[in-house]
């Protein structure tokens, strides 16, 4: 069994993701990392975990932990991973792993001088819609592909919240732009060659809080926003001349809506639905994570796909200092 440590007792480990890598059929966890040793031991209690740390570095130095999970902010994912690395673990980190493109080259020189896997936690790669997604478009469902639209909001005005604090990597972009970007690269196959883009920043926070972009892919075009001071919504539509595809709940499946992929056809008279019930997607990223880590020839989302991903939001911060398209 894969040996999981956690480093962090955030949210997102707490209520979507520890019990899921606990759910896992070729993992466990058994490590809890925090700031505050009383934090972990409770968390660790909650789910069962036999170890709890009251610091980071404790937890890497553990011989009880194969890999970690890291769901610090966002910015701390480059230094932990590469210390992570150094103490010989593998490496599962929280979207976005930085801030910059450029942030990702000591990632990749600790991962390989190591000798471990460092992946980028992108639980959409890993859930059958999006491989449905992927089939449709690429097989020919719709025709030629044309257009391509995403929405992605939320309403949070905590100050306190790391979203909302610069210095600690908040935004919307960070966040939640590189979901759209993502996944319209994972269910095409093709690269941006360009992007435009205008953003809102929240006067007190200095965050972005709402983005409006539009990526030229050459064959087609992506237009999509994100916001974090809008009423929830998520949507992916890939749209081309015989038909389209919409993706209900394209990145949190499951807690937006129904897991589900319609196909309609070009005259919008008939309508085929996907569905896919009671799937776990950081399960199955857990799972696929641990294969590769052991050897298998199993997809994660690769430093190369993060570097990819990473270099289109840094053309999009570049493009909404003026006015027109910028380079990726």
């Amino acid at each position: 069994m894969f040996r999981w440590g956690v480093l962090s007792t955030a949210k997102i480990a707490r209520e979507h993701v520890l019990w899921q890598l606990q759910d896992a059929d070729n993992g466990v966890v058994t490590a809890i990392a925090s700031r505050e040793q009383p934090r972990a031991a409770a968390l660790a209690a909650r789910f069962g975990v036999p170890h709890a740390f009251g610091s980071y570095q404790a937890l890497l130095d553990s011989d009880a932990v194969d890999g970690v999970y890291i769901p610090l902010p966002t910015s701390d994912h480059v230094a932990w991973a590469v210390r992570a690395a150094e103490a010989g673990k593998h490496v599962l980190v929280e979207k976005p792993l930085a801030l910059s493109a450029a942030d990702i080259a000591p990632v990749r020189a600790a991962a390989e001088r190591a000798g471990v896997l460092v992946a980028e936690a992108f639980m959409i790669v890993h859930h059958p819609q999006w491989h449905k997604v992927r089939e449709l478009v690429g097989g020919g469902a719709i025709g030629r592909l044309r257009q391509v639209q995403g929405a992605f909001a939320y309403y949070n005005r905590d100050p306190d919240d790391m979203r909302n604090r610069p210095e600690l990597g908040g935004g919307a972009l960070p966040d939640i732009g590189v979901y759209p970007v993502l996944a319209t690269r994972f269910a095409t196959g093709r690269e941006p060659l360009r992007v435009r883009a205008g953003l809102v920043r929240d006067a007190a926070f200095g965050t972005d809080v709402e983005a409006e972009v539009t990526a030229d892919f050459g064959a087609f075009r992506l237009s999509f926003y994100v916001a974090t001071q809008l009423a929830a919504r998520q949507a992916m539509v890939f749209h081309g001349t015989d038909g389209f595809v919409e993706v209900e709940t394209p990145f949190n499946a499951g807690i937006y809506g129904d897991d589900r992929v319609v196909l309609h056809d070009r005259g919008h008279a008939t309508a085929t639905a996907f569905r896919f019930a009671d799937v776990r997607q950081y399960r199955l990223q857990a799972e696929a994570f641990a294969r590769r880590a052991r050897g298998e020839d199993v997809p994660v989302v690769s430093l190369d796909q993060s570097l990819a991903n990473q270099r289109v939001i840094d053309a999009i911060y570049r493009a909404a200092a003026h006015d027109g398209w910028e380079p990726v």
